[in-house]
């Protein structure tokens, strides 16, 4: 048996065993989980430091760098992450709906697990705990294939969640770590149907479009961050500025970060200087195009390019238009349907940027940053889908289950 497949046999044998876990015992295990990545925090961020070194060596740009480190802090995040995902609701089990039919059938829908979910994912190691703590919760095995560049903070993070299951005297295959980081072993990973259920790809564009090529695993397609922020004619400028600073400049590396701004030509001569002083004192580069260089000349001109481009570093792209249509016209083409926000105090205009923006999460005067599942009140995320099929947004625990019908007959037989 290969390494792959003995992998997907003990995640398999994993997941008939927590399908049946009752809640209370699932949380168990979670606070078990936390204590242990928080009594392991000196091994993890030794790991994580070492694998920091190694970015450093090959040139890998700071924000990169940023998604890569642990910090104490950030330890203590992923723990309590796992602890507040134990004090959600159990989906697991939910009957969401019964009706009788005419012939005596009572006919219902039950929430049950996927079963094994397989996830290749970049650089961030606080998906390692985030991606355990969500499938664990909703009775499923987790099989993790992180990037070489978090090689070795993954493993520090799973063998310590491994000693909290064995703790909790749980199998510690519910989650497993493929360590074999080669492209090779992760295209046989998405071959694997036989073991895993579904597979999600977490990381950039280049990740996700060779999943979605090459597995023959149902997949879940979590996109990159192309997000939007259009100043309305009707924003307050103020508002504005401190929601453009923050959803750029806050965290560069992060798939909610805004990549892209449109901005009406009613208020682009006296809104552009007061954007380009407050981007120039966090050192953005702003890639503008002919009518925004007008106005400043410190501007870059923009190419067909820059509007689709996720940056994930001190760039931001700007457009400016004649009307909301012709915003949601450029955003709709360009976006990666992750996340756009308007800036506008007219109502009217809100409900037409909400109804007619194509993304799986629609903002009216507030960041693009809150797209995140613990924000949306998930406790953490598996990540952001996408698509438009079975989950789309912030994927919490529903995003983790499936349904399967029951059926209570007292004897019938279809004539």
């Amino acid at each position: 048996m290969s390494y792959l497949e003995e992998i997907g046999r003990k995640a398999r044998c994993a997941a008939t065993s927590l399908n049946i876990m009752l809640q209370g015992e699932k949380n168990l295990v979670l606070k078990e989980a936390a204590k242990a990545l928080l009594a392991a925090e000196v091994e993890i961020l030794a790991a994580n430091e070492n694998d920091i070194e190694v970015a450093k060596q090959n040139g890998v740009k700071s924000s990169l760098i940023d998604r890569l480190r642990l910090t104490p802090e950030r330890l203590k995040a992923m723990a309590d992450g796992l602890l507040e995902i134990g004090a959600l609701p159990d989906p697991i089990g939910e009957v969401i709906s019964m009706n009788l039919r005419p012939n005596g059938l009572n006919i219902g829908q039950k929430i049950v697990p996927i079963g094994v979910i397989g996830i290749i994912y970049e650089s961030r190691p606080n998906v390692t705990a985030d991606a355990f703590g969500l499938c664990f919760k909703t009775g499923n095995a987790v099989i993790l294939r992180g990037g070489s560049d978090a090689i070795q903070s993954n493993q520090a993070v799973v063998k310590a969640i491994k000693q909290g299951l064995i703790t909790a005297h749980c199998t510690e295959d519910a989650i497993q770590l493929i360590e074999d980081t080669s492209r090779e072993v992760a295209k046989d990973m998405m071959r694997l149907n036989k073991y895993i259920d579904v597979l999600i790809p977490r990381g950039g564009a280049g990740l996700i479009q060779s999943v979605v090529e090459n597995s023959t695993i149902p997949v879940i397609e979590t996109g990159t961050g192309n997000c939007h922020v259009y100043v309305d004619e009707f924003a307050d400028f103020t508002m504005a500025l401190d929601i453009i600073d923050n959803a750029k400049t806050q965290r560069l590396g992060v798939c909610n970060a805004c990549e892209s701004l449109v901005i009406h030509e009613k208020v682009s001569k006296e809104f552009i200087p007061l954007l380009y002083e407050r981007l120039h004192a966090k050192e953005i580069e702003i890639r503008a195009d002919e009518s925004a260089c007008s106005l400043c000349s410190e501007f870059v001109p923009a190419t067909e390019e820059d509007y689709g481009t996720e940056y994930l570093d001190k760039i931001i792209s700007l457009k400016i238009v004649d009307s909301i249509a012709e915003a949601i016209a450029h955003i709709n083409k360009y976006n990666t349907k992750h996340s756009d926000a308007i800036i506008t105090n007219d109502y009217s205009n809100a409900l037409k940027f909400l109804n007619e923006i194509d993304a799986a999460c629609v903002y009216v005067n507030a960041s693009t940053r809150f797209t995140d599942g613990n924000e949306f009140g998930f406790g953490a995320e598996i990540g952001i889908s996408t698509q438009k099929l079975h989950a789309r947004g912030p994927m919490g625990l529903k995003a983790l289950t499936t349904t399967k019908y029951i059926i209570f007959g007292n004897g019938q037989i279809r004539n």
